[in-house]
């Protein structure tokens, strides 16, 4: 029985390409003469003169526009490819019709991309030798499958592309990326060699370093003051310096993934030496995995932000006479010095004390204010449905653009035309950027699905008496992981004034929570006692530093806590 098509009317991204009876069915035929077929034997005349045969034995069927390259089919930057897809997404054709698959493209992976924009345009595509149709469930499904063996070859390419890089360096070849400091990149041998001039800054720093025994942040001062600076042209820091004490390259040996080749390259320092600054870094524990102050005594890190700068407070210690005082610093100021951030340190022990307390009164005394939240945060779920659904509809085209630029990338490798080390460091990037765009992707798709609902009163009863157990007998780390789940961040609006933001717990297990800001500023207790004081016990509540009934506005946020604000098996695990 004859098959008729049906004209393209508005399509949708989900919408698949098929045809239906109509009057008349537009068809785009695409041809293309490859420059390095041999003897030629699709010339444009031949397809053409064939198309047009297909297209009168097809009822109802009229060419509707022609396309022509006399290109390779190795890329799909063709200026009458690009006409015809233009073509398809503005509705002008039904169907594309080519004379073999091979004609619109070379690469798989080009072909199931194109094949897929066909489909998201409403377009049929159909060879006229092959059966292949993607009007068809068997046309559908064998683009799934041939969607599935790109993705295979694109891991495969991957693949082989950081199996080479593991051979270059187990060579001791350079793999490529950013030089480190102190060397150029011979870039026909693959090997680094000295760079003299900044040879003489590296043998500086770790002579201050072991000589003089300065630290790293003085070592960071004096290559400012004297005008030196990084690679990339920036401010030393001592960060930097840290990491360059700690970096094994500087004595010969190249390191990638799990493998370490020794002696590829010329040593700017001894053995000795090196070793003699291993020895320091032990002593002063300014390594990142041997540092004294445990991440679990500061409840809030990653909680609050300098207000002159903008970076994140961080825990630190400064040891007296007697006590070891405990501060959040300034990220910037503890990294580089108090010309860069001169925010004050805060009393590590006061702000704890203040926030905890803070948090024990908002959820005993304040109720009403949660029900207030609930209502401001539904409404305003309701509101922002339109701007999540934009957000949504971009963040899925960069994906879609994300994995374009991979395949161009990938292609471009298998054409010999990117060397492999551009490719490495150019896919690196992508891939974050992708993993980075599904996650917001999935972020958007709960929020769009979940609607921020009243916990019942037993929940927050159960709360109340979870926020008091903790205060009143946990430890460091339960008080911590309380505050986690409860405050999603602190601002600090003076020099002795704190505004903190509580969550609050959705009705069920993956709901949005609701975020509520005082509108009144958290009196900070100025204390200078060097141990952690002691946690509100009964009658406390008296001389919590929240003085004033909290009041504010709502702004919806993400879930952050489970059913209840903090399942039984959560509170097992804080309670120990």
């Amino acid at each position: 029985m004859p098959r008729s098509t049906a004209r393209r009317t508005t399509t949708k991204r989900t919408q698949q390409a098929v045809l239906e009876p109509l009057d008349t069915v537009r068809v785009g035929i695409y041809l293309r003469r490859s420059t390095d077929d041999e003897n030629q034997p699709y010339t444009i005349e031949a397809q053409e003169e064939r198309l047009r045969s297909y297209v009168d034995s097809q009822p109802n069927w009229v060419v509707a526009l022609r396309f022509a390259d006399d290109a390779s089919g190795a890329t799909i930057e063709r200026k009458d490819l690009q006409r015809a897809l233009s073509a398809a997404r503005n509705g002008l054709i039904d169907v594309l019709l080519v004379y073999r698959v091979d004609r619109l493209s070379r690469s798989l992976r080009d072909t199931v991309h194109l094949l897929e924009e066909l489909d998201q345009a409403g377009v049929v595509f159909r060879s006229a030798t092959e059966p292949f149709d993607t009007a068809t469930p068997i046309g559908r499904m064998l683009l799934q499958m041939l969607a599935m063996f790109a993705q295979f070859e694109r891991d495969m390419i991957i693949d082989r592309v950081i199996a080479g890089m593991e051979r270059k360096a187990a060579k001791g070849l350079w793999k490529g990326g950013r030089r480190p400091f102190g060397y150029q990149v011979d870039k026909t041998a693959k090997k680094l060699i000295i760079d003299e001039t900044e040879a003489a800054i590296v043998r500086l720093i770790f002579d201050r370093y072991v000589r003089d025994r300065l630290g790293t942040k003085s070592i960071a001062n004096v290559l400012n003051n004297r005008g030196l600076r990084t690679t990339v042209g920036g401010p030393w820091s001592g960060h930097k310096i840290l990491r360059m004490l700690d970096n094994r390259i500087y004595l010969g040996e190249l390191t990638f993934r799990e493998i370490t080749v020794e002696d590829t390259h010329d040593p700017i320092i001894s053995e000795e030496t090196f070793d003699a600054a291993q020895k320091i870094l032990t002593e002063r524990s300014e390594e990142t995995s041997r540092r004294a102050s445990n991440p679990s005594d500061y409840y809030l890190t990653g909680r609050m932000r300098c207000p002159q700068c903008g970076t994140a407070l961080i825990g630190t210690r400064a040891t007296g006479r007697n006590h070891t005082y405990r501060y959040y610093t300034c990220h910037t100021r503890n990294r580089y010095n108090r010309r860069e951030c001169n925010a004050p340190r805060l009393d590590a022990d006061a702000v704890d004390y203040a926030v905890l307390t803070a948090l024990a009164s908002f959820y005993r005394d304040h109720q009403h204010l949660i029900a207030d939240a609930v209502t401001k945060a539904q409404r305003h779920h309701r509101d922002a449905r339109s701007d999540r659904t934009d957000e949504l509809t971009i963040i899925e085209t960069e994906l879609t653009q994300t994995d374009q630029a991979i395949d161009r990338y990938l292609g471009a490798f298998e054409r010999g035309t990117l060397d492999e080390e551009i490719l490495a460091t150019r896919l690196e990037a992508l891939r974050t950027k992708q993993k980075q765009l599904r996650q917001r992707q999935a972020e958007l798709t709960e929020e769009l699905d979940d609607e921020p609902a009243m916990p019942a009163r037993s929940t927050l009863r159960t709360i109340v008496k979870h926020i008091e157990t903790i205060i009143e007998t946990g430890d460091d780390l339960r008080r911590k992981a309380l505050i986690e789940a409860l405050i999603a961040e602190v601002k600090i609006t003076g020099p002795d004034r704190l505004v903190p933001i509580f969550k609050i717990p959705g009705a069920n297990a993956s709901r949005d929570a609701a975020n509520v800001e005082t509108g009144e500023d958290t009196d900070r207790p100025k204390s200078t006692r060097p141990a952690t004081p002691a946690a509100p016990r009964g009658g406390a509540a008296a001389v919590l530093p929240a003085t004033t009934p909290p009041k504010g506005a709502v702004r919806a946020m993400p879930t952050l806590v489970e059913v209840g604000g903090l399942e039984p098996e959560m509170l097992r695990s804080l309670q120990g």
